[in-house]
């Protein structure tokens, strides 16, 4: 592939969006969990084969020997995703990352050429940036990923600019046809090794669970760990 090519239209991402935007509000509708509630794994994994890294260097925070070890697959145009790192991240890092008590792993999981094209500029930038780039794009996602003049690309370009790229280093990136071809690997591994197929995705101490936590939940199924 000698170019990668962004074709997510505007009309398709507002459609992701709002439909996952009404899902979200079907759920809320059931009631919020309660702060004591420690969230039900749907499977167990090998965690040791969880945490082998991939084609890709591994990104993550924390230490690697802290007791408890999150591997997150996530997409940046998936709006649960983008809530879940808007809403509960940074409280997680501070109380629980910051501290030693969790090593939390950033897996690469696109479901379409915008978020595989995301996640391409955020491995371009410099190995230290990869948590700021994903952390801006994720909590700006409406911005680029669905722009009011339609242009995701140009949307994404003037985004990263603000990470330091030109519009060389940009289209470099992007056409990286090696790169596209790890970033896709590392989703297909955790689609087949792993069972994965919906973002987010949590695999924590060798179990899995599905869906956008909020940060009493996680706190609780941390604590329980601990």
């Amino acid at each position: 592939m000698a170019n990668f090519e962004l074709t997510l239209t505007k009309r398709r991402l507002l459609a992701g969006i709002a439909a996952a935007a009404t899902g979200a509000a079907a759920v809320s509708l059931a009631g919020p969990a309660l702060a004591a509630d420690v969230p039900k794994a749907e499977r167990d994994v090998d965690m040791t084969a969880v945490l082998k890294p991939g084609n890709l260097p591994e990104q993550a925070l924390g230490k690697p020997d802290a007791p408890v070890k999150i591997v997150e697959y996530f997409s940046m145009t998936c709006p649960h995703c983008a809530h879940f790192h808007a809403t509960t991240f940074d409280a997680i890092k501070e109380k629980y990352i910051d501290t030693g008590k969790v090593y939390f792993v950033f897996r690469e999981f696109p479901f379409d050429p915008s978020a595989t094209a995301a996640f391409m500029l955020a491995r371009c930038a410099p190995k230290d940036q990869y948590y700021p780039f994903i952390t801006m794009f994720l909590k700006q996602q409406r911005a680029w990923a669905a722009p009011a003049d339609g242009d995701v690309k140009g949307a994404m370009l003037q985004m990263s600019k603000m990470a330091g790229f030109s519009q060389e280093s940009f289209n470099s990136c992007l056409t990286n046809a090696q790169l596209a071809a790890d970033v896709t690997a590392v989703r297909d591994r955790g689609a087949k090794d792993f069972g994965v197929n919906s973002t987010p995705t949590f695999i924590i101490n060798g179990k899995v669970y599905t869906g956008d936590m909020p940060v009493d939940s996680m706190s609780a199924l941390i604590d329980s760990l601990l």
